[in-house]
């Protein structure tokens, strides 16, 4: 049986997410996905429990290792050909690579981390990718799973 999206009894959302690329233009600018008016950070990496304009539940999508990721994917490809290049042409002793590369390489990835994370958020906007544990605390807790057949009951 196929899936018909008229049969379901799902609720529509509630924040209707902006077009890919405006979403994530938003993210990088620091502003709310949803609206583009609110901020997405409260701190330097730590997003805003909800939007301050459109009440959208910002902390609920979490970006966790994918912006570190892309951020040394993109660092790391903007950096090593001229590494290699200066390698090649100067032939610079070791301490000079290090003093020289290893600084840039740490200012570029603080730098860009932000606002990666940004265009990660706004990105997940996009897809509906949330995270579920604050529904699951809101919820009624869950029956108590019967012990096992052939194990002693510990509760009693």
């Amino acid at each position: 049986m196929r899936w018909d999206a008229t049969t379901t009894d799902a609720k529509p959302p509630r924040f209707v997410p902006a077009p890919l690329t405006t979403a994530i233009g938003r993210g990088v600018r620091n502003r709310c996905p949803y609206c583009g008016v609110g901020r997405v950070f409260a701190g330097y990496l730590t997003l805003v429990p909800e939007c301050s304009n459109c009440h959208a539940p910002l902390a609920r999508l979490r970006a966790d290792d994918a912006p570190p990721y892309f951020t040394i994917f993109l660092v790391g490809h903007l950096l090593v050909p001229p590494v290699f290049w200066v390698e090649k042409a100067y032939e610079p002793p070791m301490w000079i690579h290090m003093v020289v590369w290893l600084p840039l390489f740490t200012i570029l990835c603080i730098l860009m981390l932000r606002p990666i994370k940004g265009a990660v958020v706004g990105w997940m906007s996009t897809l509906g990718i949330v995270s579920v544990e604050d529904d699951e605390d809101e919820e009624a807790p869950a029956a108590a799973a019967p012990p096992l057949r052939g194990l002693p009951d510990r509760n009693a």
